[in-house]
């Protein structure tokens, strides 16, 4: 941020260290505030999630404050399955991390390599989702929840879903919390897209 700031002098920058849904009333006050969420990590929230983390950004930003998000697009429903089941398994160890920290944080009685990675294109959500799928029948024994759960052979945990957008159906979920839309671009590609919105008054 310093970088930024000694070649920009006019751009002020506040640093919060947080979660995204539960700290966005630590963003300072005053001055004329563009807030950005790139990558695409709001394809991570369904529906109702995007509708309430948008509600309360609008609650936390006044009339001239801006938004900046990043959202990634539907494309080819077979290049998204193959980024997300890539054939060097990066994203399979990706997912089936989550059970090596079950076992690490809270000492999970589950063996990961009881489970394979899965991703699926659900056409009508229009988002991958990401499960891993029980090999055999095993036990998930997780003490410090009181969870004890078998699953079948070839039964599914969901694990993440991506959502992929399009441009109007971005706009229209931001109209929806209370913000116009400036603007919106995408790479040559059209992959991924920015949209630029500002709080309607």
């Amino acid at each position: 941020m310093a970088a930024l700031e000694a070649d920009y002098p006019g751009l002020a920058m506040h640093g919060v260290v947080g979660d995204f849904e539960r700290h966005l009333h630590t963003l300072p006050q005053g001055g004329t505030r563009l807030v950005a969420f790139l990558g695409s990590t709001i394809g991570n929230l369904d529906p109702d999630g995007r509708a309430a983390f948008y509600a309360e950004w609008r609650a936390g930003l006044v009339d001239g404050d801006t938004l900046l998000l990043g959202t990634d697009l539907v494309k080819d429903e077979r290049r998204l399955v193959a980024a997300y089941d890539d054939a060097a398994g990066v994203t399979a160890e990706f997912n089936r991390n989550v059970l090596h920290v079950l076992r690490r944080e809270l000492g999970a009685q589950v063996d990961p390599d009881d489970f394979e990675h899965v991703a699926l294109w659900d056409a009508d959500a229009e988002r991958i989702e990401m499960r891993l799928r029980a090999r055999v029948e095993t036990r998930c024994l997780i003490d410090a929840l009181g969870l004890d759960v078998t699953f079948a052979a070839g039964e599914e945990l969901r694990t993440e879903i991506l959502t992929k957008f399009r441009l109007p159906g971005a706009v229209a979920e931001l109209a929806h919390a209370g913000f116009g839309t400036i603007g919106q671009w995408t790479d040559p590609a059209g992959d991924v897209a920015l949209t630029l919105a500002q709080v309607d008054g």
